[in-house]
């Protein structure tokens, strides 16, 4: 059996929630004063991340290195809407499944994360007034923000909104970031949720089931890799002409978050941290924290 087929499905998260999830109680909450928090850039995976130990381990010990924050602002690969949308900010807003083919313990999982209504006044008052910023009323959180959160912050215990991606124009995207990055300075956790590669239409059965790496998928996650190195935003926004383009993403939608996280970052020339940079199933998990 492998984790896109286990026996018990989410039984490693079942084993991550009674001996490790309990160690992040007396995490130190972001107060007033503090270091801006981070902005990043995620490889959220699926569902199959609750039967991944090791993916788990990552995601969690990555939410350790950081105070908690006091909101969590997400813009995932699998909301594009555009004006600009933001989700519910009721307490316990059903979630979004958009995913198939998996088994029926994902479809019953919650996350039932409280009032979001401070944070929606946040984002709202860094919108430009002449920018449309819509309210959807009844949309949860997707799969690219409750599936690693639940493993970052498994008691759901912090506000959570997410954010539409309006466009793939990196400078659009860019300057989006930049506007929310202020936000960083009041306790909220900025996440890009995308996946470094994503060529789904190019998988393979041994890409699935004996995790084979194909050359697009090295060669885009190592290009990635030097040119925020070198915090060269021009080449990144170039994305289209990368090596291992375009079966790493044959549709852009999880790569373009990354530029939101760069205009929300202090100094986006600088580096970024790079936390995971192993691949699953044949696609990059790179994953980057900006200071």
């Amino acid at each position: 059996m492998s984790i896109m087929n286990p026996i018990e499905p989410g039984a490693a998260f079942d084993r991550f929630m009674a001996e490790q999830a309990p160690t992040s109680v007396d995490q130190e909450v972001w107060q007033p004063g503090d270091q801006p928090l981070p902005a990043l850039y995620l490889s959220h995976g699926a569902p199959p991340v609750f039967d991944d130990a090791h993916w788990m381990n990552q995601l969690f010990g990555w939410a350790r290195s950081m105070t908690k924050p006091k909101a969590i602002l997400v813009i995932s690969a699998h909301w594009e809407s555009a004006p600009l949308g933001l989700s519910s900010p009721e307490p316990g807003t059903p979630l979004v499944y958009d995913f198939g083919g998996f088994a029926p313990r994902y479809f019953s999982m919650r996350y039932r994360t409280p009032d979001a209504t401070n944070l929606a006044r946040k984002v709202a008052a860094v919108i430009p007034d002449d920018e449309a910023l819509h309210e959807h009323a009844g949309r949860g959180l997707d799969h690219g923000a409750w599936v690693p959160l639940k493993v970052m912050y498994p008691y759901a215990d912090i506000p959570v909104l997410q954010l539409s991606m309006p466009t793939h124009d990196p400078e659009r995207l860019f300057q989006l970031g930049r506007r929310l990055q202020p936000l960083r300075h009041e306790g909220v956790l900025i996440i890009g949720s995308g996946f470094m590669t994503h060529g789904l239409r190019h998988a393979t059965r041994e890409m699935f089931w004996e995790n084979q790496i194909p050359g697009w998928s090295k060669e885009f996650d190592a290009w990635v890799a030097e040119a925020l190195a070198r915090g060269d935003f021009d080449t990144l926004a170039g994305y289209d002409q990368a090596p291992g383009m375009p079966y790493a993403h044959p549709t852009v939608e999880h790569f373009t978050p990354l530029f939101i996280t760069l205009g929300a970052a202090t100094d986006p020339e600088a580096a970024p941290t790079t936390v995971i940079d192993d691949f699953q199933f044949g696609f990059a998990k790179r994953s980057v924290q900006f200071a």
